[in-house]
């Protein structure tokens, strides 16, 4: 006698924090390749991310003003972006990519440890004791800065404030 075939039950499937940062830019069909490692993302960061991926990434930014965006943590102007926006042949410089790529990583990790993007995005304009009253966002204009706010976000992910 043989049994019958059981269904097994599909466990949900969890998106990790990677994956979701590579999801605000558009995932592999905007940014031309699959991206599934920091390796892979160093390498697309020194080829130029597509000028697709930004205006993905910009798509998803729900309360961040967009020329804090692009100043404080993309390094370029609005209209650098729009100059992108026109000809999508183009991509991003190493420093406008790794800027934005950092800006990315960093909405992720918050949103991750906050509970939700939006919660993630009003943090990030808005001064944190933590960070000496600093905006994380404004933070994000230097490597220094971002590690600062990382292991902010690692703290507060941990439960420790001070």
């Amino acid at each position: 006698m043989t049994n019958p075939p059981t269904t097994l039950a599909m466990a949900p499937i969890v998106e990790t924090e990677f994956e979701k940062l590579v999801d605000l830019f558009g995932g592999p069909d905007v940014l031309g390749q699959s991206v599934s490692s920091p390796i892979e993302a160093h390498e697309m960061i020194l080829h130029g991310i597509p000028s697709q991926a930004l205006e993905s990434l910009v798509t998803h930014l729900a309360v961040i003003d967009l020329a804090d965006a692009f100043e404080n943590a993309f390094g370029m102007s609005e209209r650098t972006f729009q100059r992108h926006k026109l000809d999508h042949s183009k991509t991003l410089s190493k420093e406008q990519g790794s800027r934005t790529w950092n800006f990315a990583r960093t909405l992720t990790k918050a949103t991750s440890v906050l509970g939700s993007q939006e919660e993630a995005e009003k943090w990030m304009i808005q001064p944190a004791m933590g960070l000496d009253n600093r905006r994380p966002i404004d933070l994000l204009a230097t490597a220094a800065g971002t590690e600062l706010v990382q292991e902010f976000l690692e703290r507060l992910d941990y439960g420790v404030y001070a």
